[in-house]
């Protein structure tokens, strides 16, 4: 597949006129072809602007959203990554659903090999929650990484200084 035709199913980036929508809506999410397919690597994103509401209280919360995933076929467009984020802003939801959501949402997209979704919520009332999600291909090495990496994720707490 040519550069060009590549980029004809992209709809968000480059394009000055993108509404924003202010509520959860995973139809904004792109996808475009890996031309890496023969090999793993990982994908990484730093989301550090994360916010979405209480679902009782009405109140933000914000968090730091660390996204990873090894492709298959497919990768997520950024641009379109970035709105999907960002119409989590005015959605209610807790923070463990959101986090699940986000993962799934992108599994269906991307179907890729490996992905993991980790939240870390500022602390509200003096507790943070910090969600984590992932997945790895059923019958496949990924789901042994999947398994592995959900009982260790967190076996070294960071430092936190950035809440």
């Amino acid at each position: 597949m040519s550069k060009q035709e590549e980029m004809k199913t992209l709809s968000l980036l480059g394009n000055q006129e993108v509404p924003y929508i202010f509520d959860y809506s995973p139809e904004v999410l792109e996808s475009f072809q890996n031309r890496h397919q023969d090999n793993d690597y990982f994908i990484k994103f730093n989301c550090p602007e994360f916010t979405s509401l209480c679902p009782i209280t009405g109140q933000p919360d914000f968090a730091t959203i660390y996204l990873s995933y090894i492709p298959d076929k497919l990768c997520v467009e950024s641009k379109s990554l970035k709105l999907y984020l960002f119409s989590y802003r005015n959605h209610g939801d807790f923070h463990e659903n959101c986090i699940n959501t986000i993962g799934k949402d992108l599994i269906n997209l991307l179907k890729p090999r490996y992905l993991e979704v980790w939240g870390k919520f500022t602390p509200r009332g003096g507790i943070s929650i910090d969600p984590y999600y992932n997945y790895g291909r059923p019958d496949s090495k990924y789901e042994e990484i999947a398994n592995y990496r959900l009982m260790n994720h967190d076996l070294y707490p960071e430092t936190i200084d950035n809440r």
